[in-house]
């Protein structure tokens, strides 16, 4: 396997050997002054670098290390740079980070320390790769579904691991959250060869939603002038998603009881039995469990449907989606609007993550269509999106108060990074350590 390039800047001839000797584990280029490095930048692209600051022609000072750390940052701005120095190391080593290094260590060196630090920047380099490639691929979640929230993606691999059973699954959640997408991305993932057909049992009416799941023969009533396959017909072999199932009237409930069972139809006005291989998969917002009480939704028909049930959570619940979702339907929008907005402002990223979203992804989907039409300029502002104040957090127990503060301003500020941990550190005002403690204290990753 090729070995990961490592780029040592250095012009101790001495160092350079026992520095090459010591990371014989890597592919080692050495380098002794700014043009060599800038060159071997160019020429080799290496993942990591340490950088020496004190190089020729001013050994004894730090400019023409800060001139070689800014012309690679430029050059290859995800080249994690590694810098050492031992004149006045703490002021120099705060500047470099300042400037954009990714870490430093103090002469004299210490290989094995020297030596983690190397290996972490290979390996956060290697996961910024990876997220890089992932984000400019098509989304990666199931369906086609963009999350970067655990709680989401908790649900996307629970419906893949259900996929590919042959049981009736309900999806429950509110408007707006996507649970036709997930349900899409059941079908897919399922293997079954048939359509998916969706119906909304809500916006049909109820003398019409019959003949539309089961179909009806030419003439079984007025109007009724050829014979009709229903839904549920179309989807032999498929899936049939029946969005706001909590709204079947219950005459009509009984009748799919029935089909559920015997898995066999018959259109309206006809006789023949036909036999239909269809999976289920439904979905409301409703409270099905209160339905179930009062009587207004069949509790053997809601046993037969909610052999598995996947509970979606709401935007709102979903930390650093907002800001992951916005950015998906600005450059959608702008596309097909062709208009020129190319960003989010810092006004606006604030509001999205201060607004509680009652109408989840539906609800941001439209807000950034007009803000998209609204923006004067090439950035979409909190007046373009036209949202109120955020609510204040009901008061609860401070170490949790802590917890969840901590928890929701980091999955932010990686949302707006886009994974990246020195953008996200500079964000929450702290250093790279730090939030990477932080990160594994919280089980959190970019």
């Amino acid at each position: 396997m090729t070995k990961p390039k490592l780029l040592i800047v250095e012009d101790d001839a001495g160092l350079q050997r026992q520095l090459r000797w010591a990371y014989e584990g890597y592919e080692v280029i050495v380098a002794g002054d700014r043009r060599e490095a800038i060159d071997a930048v160019r020429a080799e692209e290496p993942a990591v670098v340490t950088l020496d600051l004190g190089l020729p022609p001013d050994p004894d000072g730090v400019s023409e290390g800060f001139a070689t750390l800014a012309e690679i940052l430029r050059l290859k701005p995800d080249t994690k740079v590694i810098v050492a120095s031992g004149h006045g190391a703490r002021e120099s080593a705060l500047r470099a980070i300042g400037e954009g290094a990714w870490d430093f260590y103090q002469k004299p060196i210490d290989i094995d320390a020297l030596g983690l630090i190397v290996a972490r920047a290979f390996h956060v380099h290697a996961l910024e790769a990876e997220n890089r490639r992932l984000a400019a691929s098509p989304a990666a979640a199931l369906g086609g579904l963009i999350t970067a929230a655990p709680e989401m993606l908790k649900v996307t691999s629970m419906i893949e691991r259900v996929a590919s059973a042959d049981v009736s699954v309900m999806l429950l959640g509110a408007s707006g959250t996507g649970k036709e997408v997930l349900a899409r991305g059941l079908h897919n993932a399922s293997g079954r060869k048939g359509e998916f057909v969706a119906i909304n049992c809500a916006a049909i009416p109820e003398t019409l939603l019959e003949s539309e799941l089961f179909g009806h023969e030419k003439g079984a009533f007025t109007g009724a002038v050829k014979t009709t396959e229903g839904k549920i017909e179309q989807a032999d072999g498929g899936t049939l998603f029946l969005d706001e199932i909590g709204d079947v009237p219950l005459p009509l409930q009984v009748k799919l009881l029935r089909f559920l069972q015997e898995r066999v139809i018959e259109r309206i006005g006809g006789r023949k039995a036909i036999p239909v291989d269809v999976r289920i998969v439904c979905a409301t917002h409703q409270d099905v469990d209160a339905m179930v009480a009062s009587g207004s939704f069949r509790e053997d028909l809601y046993y037969r449907l909610a052999e598995i049930i996947v509970r979606i959570p709401s935007l709102a619940e979903r930390a650093g989606d907002a800001t992951l979702l916005a950015k998906h339907f600005l450059h959608l929008y702008a596309k097909t609007m062709n208009r020129p907005v190319v960003g989010l402002s810092p006004d606006a990223l604030a509001a999205i993550d201060g607004w509680g979203w009652p109408g989840n992804v539906r609800e941001l989907e439209n807000r950034m269509k007009r803000a998209v039409i609204m923006a004067d300029g090439k950035h979409v502002t909190a007046a373009d999106l036209d949202l109120g104040g955020k609510d204040e957090p009901e008061p609860i127990n401070l170490k949790s108060v802590r917890e969840t503060a901590d928890r929701k301003a980091i999955r932010h500020a990686l949302a707006r990074a886009e994974g990246n941990i020195s953008n996200t550190a500079k964000l929450l005002g702290i250093s790279r350590p730090t939030l990477y403690d932080l990160l594994k204290s919280y089980d959190l990753h970019a």
